[in-house]
């Protein structure tokens, strides 16, 4: 089966409790639902967004988190990937903005679109360390780096 090609130029979310971790939501891609994986949030500018206006929209959408623009802090880094995701071939250039919140922050799927609803499974809070022991999968491969450089200007 031939994919259609995309072109993205996302933001990223980055939520930091007050220990230090970062929420991460779990989920699959619909043509491959046994292979589950953790991933930040966010997703593709719109319009005239800028990456830090798209990074705080997707962080209300996906999770139900409202943050100013003066809480956001970054970018902490960027990188062009390439995956599949359903029947499309996606490039994708991300930039890693973060967000402080206090602990225990309600999140919500309310605002997600439905085909995230249908394909999250649920979300956690994760330490630098917890990345790098896991043996889950989860994107960025490097998210824990990303962590660290973010708690280290905390």
């Amino acid at each position: 089966m031939t994919k259609i090609p995309l072109r993205r130029f996302t933001a990223r979310a980055l939520p930091i409790d007050e220990q230090g971790r970062v929420l991460l939501l779990h989920g699959f891609d619909p043509a491959r639902p046994d292979e589950p994986f953790w991933f930040t949030i966010g997703g593709a500018a719109e319009d005239r967004e800028t990456l830090q206006e798209a990074a705080l929209r997707e962080l209300h959408e996906e999770v139900g988190i409202r943050a100013g623009a003066d809480r956001l802090t970054g970018p902490y880094g960027t990188s062009t990937i390439e995956f599949f995701f359903a029947e499309y071939a996606v490039t994708q250039d991300q930039t890693f903005f973060a967000v402080r919140v206090a602990e225990g922050t309600d999140i919500s799927y309310e605002h997600m679109e439905e085909i995230e609803k249908a394909t999250t499974l649920g979300h956690r809070w994760w330490s630098p360390e917890e990345l790098e022991a896991t043996d889950e999968v989860f994107f960025p491969e490097d998210l824990a780096t990303i962590l660290r450089k973010i708690n280290s200007t905390a």
